[in-house]
């Protein structure tokens, strides 16, 4: 069912910024070097307003990445001012010694979304919706056709 109501969702489904990046380290070395900054890093976004949820991922053979969510954008940008966090950023960045690249990506939610079952605020029922979310051409979505 469509809402703009995400209070029983998870944190993931509260947040409104959402954080996506991923680094490639130079190899074995890097990493390690990393985690030493990187495990405060994250003790300090888990007691931040506004933190809500994070997962780390990663891809062969040295790339680390990051899905974070947050209750507002300010929350996440205050947590990119974090002393661990420059200090991870400044080393990263230095040159391809330690990373030879990365990316960042910040997301906002809209304020509608969907939500069924446990999850669904006004209750706890399992519906579909009878129209198609509007593409930016469109006025109106299509009917959803149930076969």
């Amino acid at each position: 069912m469509r809402t703009t109501d995400f209070s029983k969702a998870p944190p993931q489904g509260q947040a409104t910024a959402m954080f996506v990046g991923a680094t490639r380290y130079r190899g074995p070395l890097s990493i390690v070097v990393l985690s030493f900054t990187w495990w405060r890093m994250v003790r300090d976004m888990k007691r931040m307003r506004g933190y809500l949820w994070h997962k780390v991922y990663w891809e062969f053979p040295f790339t680390l990445g990051t899905l974070a969510f947050f209750e507002d954008r300010d929350a996440l940008m205050r947590f990119a001012r974090t002393r661990h966090h420059r200090r991870l950023m400044q080393w990263v960045t230095d040159g391809t010694r330690n990373a030879t690249g990365g990316y960042i990506r910040v997301y906002n939610a809209e304020p509608e979304g969907y939500s069924n079952g446990v999850w669904r605020a006004e209750g706890d029922g399992m519906a579909h919706i009878e129209t198609f979310t509007p593409l930016s051409t469109e006025s109106a979505g299509p009917p959803v056709k149930r076969s």
